[in-house]
């Protein structure tokens, strides 16, 4: 900053840095308003549910987990049935338990089966509709 020598120049100096400190005082305001509208529950929901539902990672491993829970519930429905002995029904958890953790630990291989089964029907499908 340059020496003031004269009263006007001090003057100008003086409304300078009123003018400086305005607008700083401005842009805090402006940002304290966007961080205390950030900080609003409703806000941070909306934030939070956009992340999720925008990480791939996050979706494909609640899918895989889902996939998982769901075959290893029929699993166990399948192989206790209505069955009634204590012991099947022991073997029926175990088993559930197994299937799920299985699948949700390796999705890309039980895709990889999944899309080897649908091309196979659709191969069959096309070869039988060819048929006269």
């Amino acid at each position: 900053m340059q020496n003031i020598t004269s009263a006007a120049g001090l003057k100008d100096a003086i409304q300078l840095l009123e003018i400086e400190q305005a607008d700083k005082g401005r842009l805090l305001k402006e940002q304290f308003y966007r961080t205390y509208e950030s900080f609003r529950p409703v806000n941070l929901l909306k934030g939070t549910l956009k992340d999720i539902t925008s990480s791939p990672y996050l979706i494909d491993n609640i899918l895989s987990t889902g996939i998982g829970l769901a075959s290893g519930f029929l699993s166990k429905k399948v192989f206790i049935g209505t069955s009634g002995n204590k012991l099947r029904k022991l073997i029926g958890y175990v088993l559930q338990f197994g299937v799920t953790n299985l699948i949700a630990q390796h999705p890309d291989v039980i895709r990889s089966f999944g899309r080897f089964f649908f091309q196979l029907f659709n191969r069959k499908k096309e070869i039988n509709s060819k048929m006269p």
